[in-house]
This record gives C-alpha cells, structure tokens and sequence, in this order.
C-alpha cells in the first residue's frame, strides 16, 4: 500500500471552538432549563454544541517529532500526519502512532555451518528506520518482529555463502577476512527483503563471529600449523638467499670449492639458518676425502 498525506488542519483553532463549543452548550442547556417554561430551542442548540464538541475533540490527535499518524476511517486508509503538532483529522478516526526514529537491532548469536561445512557462531546489528509508514501498518502483521525475523534469516543465508578463513593462497572472500564486503552484500539482500515492509536499512554489521566450540581447538591447531608452515617458508627463503650470498662472495675473495665442498657448505649452513634451535659447531680436523 502506497503512502500518501492524510488531510490535516492547525488543532489548536479546533481546541479554542471545542472549549467554546463546550462551554456554550452547558450555558445553553442552563439557560434554557431555569426558565418557568423551559425554551426547547435554547436545550436542543445546546446539544447540538456538545456534539460540535465531541466531533471536535475526536477529530484532534498529537504528532511527536520522527513519528507517524496513520489514519483510517471506519477500515478505510485515508492517509498519514508526518508533520508534528498537534492537528485536527477526519472525526471519528482511529489514529495509529508509527515511530520513523532511527533503532538498532541485535540479533541473537546464531549457529550456521559455513560454505566449507565448518558449524560457526555469528551475530549481527541491524539499524533501521521505517520510511512508509502505510506499508510498515497494513502490507506485514508486525514490523518490527518481520525485521527481527528477516535479519536473522539473511545472516544465516549470508554466512552460508562464505568460508570461515582461506587456508589457501587462492584469491577468496572469507568472513573474517571480508568482513565489509559480507556487511555490504547482507545489507543488500535484508534491504531487498524488507522493503515490503517500508523498512530502510541503514547499516550492517557482524557482532559476533566464531566456530563453534565442538571444532574451536581442532581449527586452531590448524591455524597454528598453516602459520607454522608459512613462517617455514619465508625462513627458508630466505636462507637459500644467504647461503647463495655467502658462496657468491667466497668466489669473489678467490676462494674456490669444488662440488663435494659447496654441498657440505650449503648443507651446513641450512642447518644452522633454518634450525629453531641454537647450532652446535663442530670442528672437522680431517679431510671431506676418504
């Protein structure tokens, strides 16, 4: 259902003519009963002005800042206050208050198995505010319980879409490693769904992200062995770099090993670089020739 304004004039001129109204119709009604012949006229126009009165009265309705007045008359939408004051509407309206502030929704932490099967822990905040009124009142039963639900529904989807972590040096979005592009995706996808709703979705973020504790320590002993493979490759890296180094400058001063001798220099020299522990040094007083 479409929004649209609902007619609407300044309240406090519909006060000043429902107090008048009010008082006029009980002087009336006095005025004309306290006579030795009560004058039917007086009383019946006094009626008449209370029920000016009570039109009057229930024609009026208050409008708070960032908030909405839904409209209908007798079932039938006729439109929605924005503007806030307090205004005189159609008599005999039932008048729904909408709040458009800015909130925040927290999801629980939920449990959803990753793109890889790994069962992981994930929550996230949700700030909206609602735009169309007439949409958020009529088109679902409850907003804010539909916002509820299709923010934990999109964050299992999204989740399901992505690995926990890369272990692999092949280009790929994970959750912990892209947490703003996985924000941004789940933001467009809870906007497409909300929308029905005349919700806007402001902002995205993850809350909460973690496996599960039933492989918690299996996936960081993985982590440990990866980073430990990695370090072992960067150290060896850069060992081969050194010793290459080292021979390059034996050759330069003129020193000259044949191939038995640079193989035993290398193998030495690899040991001691890429060894995690202190090289013991042994002395050879002998010859590398039988």
């Amino acid at each position: 259902m479409k929004e649209y304004k609902a007619w609407h004039i300044n309240g406090f001129l519909a006060l000043l003519a429902a107090i008048i109204s009010f008082a006029g119709g009980i002087a009336l009604i006095i005025f004309g009963s306290d006579q030795p012949d009560p004058n039917v006229f007086l009383i019946v126009l006094g009626i008449l002005l209370e029920v000016v009165f009570i039109v009057a009265v229930s024609s009026l309705t208050i409008v708070q800042p960032n908030e909405g007045k839904v409209i209908t008359f007798f079932g039938t939408y006729v439109g929605t206050v924005r503007a806030s004051g307090l205004w005189i509407v159609v008599p005999f309206t039932n008048k729904k208050k909408v709040s458009m502030k800015v909130r925040n929704f927290n999801s629980q932490t939920l449990k959803v198995n990753d793109a890889e099967g790994n069962p992981v822990e994930i929550g996230a905040v949700v700030v909206f505010k609602v735009t169309e009124t007439a949409k958020a009142s009529f088109d679902v039963d409850n907003y804010e319980r539909f916002v509820e639900i299709q923010s934990e529904t999109a964050v299992r989807h999204i989740a399901a879409q992505y690995p926990y972590d890369t272990f692999s040096d092949t280009a790929g979005q994970s959750l912990r490693g892209n947490a703003d592009e996985v924000a941004a995706e789940m933001m467009n996808e809870l906007q497409n769904r909300l929308a029905v709703a005349g919700v806007e979705v402001l902002e995205t973020r993850l809350t909460h992200l973690a496996y599960a504790p039933e492989i918690a320590n299996a996936m960081l002993q993985r982590q440990q062995a990866i980073a430990i493979v990695s370090a072992r490759q960067k150290i060896v890296e850069g060992a081969v770099g050194m010793v290459d180094s080292a021979l390059k400058q034996l050759a330069e001063n003129g020193i000259e090993l044949d191939e038995e001798r640079r193989a035993a220099m290398v193998n030495n020299l690899m040991v001691a670089i890429v060894s995690d522990r202190g090289a013991t040094p042994v002395i050879n007083t002998g010859t590398l020739y039988s």
